[in-house]
């Protein structure tokens, strides 16, 4: 067969002979990719848009120069067609499936029939559409290397049992494929409608708004009406395309119906060209062969520039392809390699837990976490809460503590200041300090469950079964070392008031209020405080220097614990009997009212100054051993919480979970993760083929940039043998005269 007139002569043997194949061949490998995983690594190349009838077909079989691909009234193409056309040196022309690999079909009408089978497997036979891509290599001596996507006729009106919906179906699809900035847009219009309004040309302008990666391409030519012409079109001055238009003449329905080959349609269309005077100088713009060297050097042009950022992707992908592929690891079966992999997990997953305790494990810069958040609950909310929110003297009111007094006094009354009233308020008071101390080991335990949740969550992810057990095991050894911080936390508030606490009788003769602290305060300064800060003004200036004495030599009293009683009691009683005895027959007029059933102590001056006195007692020791708290408990909870966790955790999970009964259970896949392992392995292995395709790359693409001067043309297309230009307005002189009288029909594919 002769050669086509795509590839009458050759550019430069460096153009396209390497670059444009390199990227056939990565298409080849990312078609393996789902849509997911391939997102982001398209390729450049060329799509083919156009309304159906068109003459989008007719086109794509010029320039591979034989006829291949299914005809007829209705939608032709309900695939996407993924054509590769690569120029090789043999004689032999064949094609390829990705379908079928491995297998060559020298016949083209079985390319064709090859094509409808597979349409129909994925799209039906009902004219239907599917996403799903046919990739089709042909090899051949008489084809430029150019790589196009034949995308499915833009259609109007559903035809026979088509779904309702074909056209926005189809568009949808269209658009898909132009969106991206690396796909090369072959707009085809025929000019036998009203170009602008051209489908194609309108779905273009949407993807591509100022017409930077458009090629126009205007088919059927020769049936415009009479008197008009393509020409202003070709000259972009009605819709402007940066990268051009193309003429073309299609071949007729009666072409076809007749077999009129490809060949023959091409010399009809350089015998129309040369002879129209309306395109005379307009070489550079119609043509087939004009069309498959401008796709040529446009798409390899764009590969080179598309190639940096292709490598960059390619290369980030599979980076975290690698990643996630070492992560899942790989299929473990033997009962002794799933006890090591359980090792492995238990360590790392009691390493990360302590890491994330000590702040030393993937650091936040937006948040606190792990071990900063036990520092805060501890100095933020425990410590805080302690010195700004529980008042010692809150709870009780000055009538208590006279009632308390006055009752401490027995029938005999209180002469001195007496020690009862003070311990049991101070140690009332102390008592309340229990309930925040074992909250505050809840929250630290809180954050220790949510800590063992953040370990190594992505590798457990893997074996459910064993990571459910394990935070079965976790928060088992946590409430277990929750319990010894807690009874620790009661035994310390017990120690500085266990009366309080009757459950605790044992404690109760080792109580010890050490009121010898040197910051407790008593004696005559809490007399002076009492004086100026907490008496009215009244009983405070009424206070005489004896009162004063009298008040201190109450609290040294009380403070010796020593006791003084009063003397001479018996001898009055014995003069009162007397006397009673004496005027016992004297008639009474004194009658004594019954004591109600609730009484309330009295007040004196005397009372005032001792409720003042016992409140600063109270405040005074509070606060002593609220620091006392406030240091020992975040040390009880860190003891035998936290560094007992990080201690013996590791240890636990061994003693609980390394059984070999277990291994099976534990270390048993979810059918997800193995789906997913084999996918990531097959994406791995795919993009690792990427890669090395790529590096192959830069040579081949300085020879090309060293090779090709593309400021030597305009258009950026070479010569064609057998075609010259006459004069200024550059008539084609070369046509083949063997082509009969051509009579076109109004009905082209």
């Amino acid at each position: 067969m002769a050669k086509s007139a795509a590839a009458a002569e050759a550019a430069p043997e460096t153009v396209g002979q390497a670059v444009i194949p390199l990227v056939n061949s990565l298409q080849d490998i990312i078609a393996r990719l789902d849509g997911d995983a391939a997102a982001g690594l398209e390729l450049p190349q060329v799509a083919a848009i156009g309304g159906q009838s068109s003459g989008k077909s007719s086109v794509l079989e010029a320039l591979v120069g034989r006829d291949f691909l299914p005809r007829g009234p209705d939608i032709c193409t309900r695939r996407p067609l993924v054509l590769q056309l690569v120029r090789h040196s043999a004689p032999e022309e064949w094609g390829e499936f990705l379908h079928a690999p491995g297998r060559r079909f020298h016949d083209f009408e079985q390319i064709k029939r090859e094509i409808q089978l597979e349409t129909d497997k994925e799209a039906g036979d009902n004219k239907g559409v599917s996403e799903k891509q046919i990739r089709l290599k042909i090899f051949s001596p008489n084809v430029l290397d150019i790589t196009l996507v034949d995308l499915p006729g833009i259609t109007r009106v559903p035809v026979g049992d088509q779904p309702s919906d074909i056209e926005s179906r189809i568009r949808t699809m269209i658009r898909q494929y132009i969106k991206h900035p690396s796909c090369i847009i072959l707009a085809v219009s025929p000019a036998n409608a009203d170009l602008a309004n051209s489908d194609a040309l309108q779905l273009a302008r949407l993807a591509d708004p100022d017409g930077s990666r458009t090629i126009g391409v205007i088919t059927k030519l020769d049936i415009m009406d009479r008197g008009t012409d393509a020409r202003n079109f070709l000259l972009g001055n009605v819709i402007p395309l940066k990268l051009g238009y193309v003429g073309v003449v299609n071949r007729s329905q009666e072409d076809i119906n007749f077999n009129r080959s490809v060949k023959d349609a091409l010399a009809f269309e350089e015998k129309f060209f040369s002879t129209l005077p309306a395109y005379h100088g307009l070489a550079h713009c119609c043509g087939v062969p004009q069309l498959a060297k401008k796709l040529n050097m446009i798409l390899l042009k764009h590969i080179t520039d598309m190639l940096p950022g292709l490598k960059t992707r390619i290369n980030a992908q599979l980076v975290a392809v690698a990643k996630e592929h070492a992560a899942y690891g790989d299929t473990v079966e033997s009962t002794a390699g799933q006890g090591v992999k359980l090792l492995n997990i238990l360590r790392k997953y009691c390493e990360a837990f302590s890491s994330m305790v000590e702040g030393k494990n993937r650091v936040s810069t937006d948040k606190l976490s792990g071990g900063a958040r036990i520092h805060y609950i501890f100095q933020s909310i425990f410590v805080k809460s302690l010195e700004q929110e529980v008042d010692p003297c809150k709870s009780i009111t000055d009538e208590d503590i006279r009632t308390t007094i006055q009752n401490s006094g027995g029938p005999k009354g209180a002469m001195f200041l007496p020690e009862v009233p003070f311990e049991i308020l101070v140690r009332k008071q102390i008592g309340r300090l229990l309930d925040p101390s074992l909250q505050c080991a809840q929250f630290i335990y809180d954050e220790l469950i949510k800590i063992s949740h953040g370990c190594l969550t992505c590798e457990l992810q893997k074996f459910p079964i064993l990571k459910r057990r394990m935070s079965e095991v976790v928060s088992s050894f946590l409430r277990d070392g929750l319990r010894p911080a807690e009874i620790m936390i009661t035994h310390i508030i017990e120690m500085e008031a266990s009366a309080y606490f009757p459950n605790f009788v044992h404690l109760s003769q080792m109580d010890y209020i050490n009121t010898s602290h040197p910051s407790f305060v008593g004696g005559t300064k809490v007399v002076e405080l009492a004086k100026h800060e907490v008496l009215p003004p009244k009983i405070s200036a009424s206070l005489s220097g004896r009162k004063i004495k009298r008040l201190s030599l109450m609290l040294s009293s009380y403070f010796e614990s020593t006791g003084t009683s009063l003397t001479g009691g018996s001898h009055q009683m014995g003069k009162s009997q007397v006397d009673g005895s004496s005027s016992s027959k004297l008639p009474s007029i004194i009658q004594l009212k019954e004591p109600p059933i609730t009484l309330k102590p009295s007040e004196t001056e005397q009372d005032a100054t001792e409720v003042a006195i016992v409140k600063l007692l109270i405040k005074s020791y509070y606060d002593i051993v609220r620091k006392i708290i406030e240091d020992a408990i975040p040390k009880a909870v860190m003891h035998f919480l936290v560094n007992h966790t990080k201690r013996d955790l590791h240890n636990f999970l061994i003693r609980k979970l390394y059984r070999e009964n277990l291994l099976n259970e534990l270390m048993r896949e979810t059918d997800e993760v193995l789906i997913r392992r084999q996918r990531i392995q097959e994406m791995l292995e795919v993009l690792e083929q990427a890669h090395r395709t790529l590096e192959e790359f830069p040579l081949e693409v300085e020879k090309i940039e060293k090779g090709f001067d593309f400021a030597e043309h305009a258009t950026g297309l070479p010569k064609i043998h057998g075609l010259s230009e006459d004069g200024p307005n550059g008539i084609y002189t070369s046509s083949p005269s063997h082509y009969g009288a051509h009579q076109p029909s109004h009905i082209v594919i």
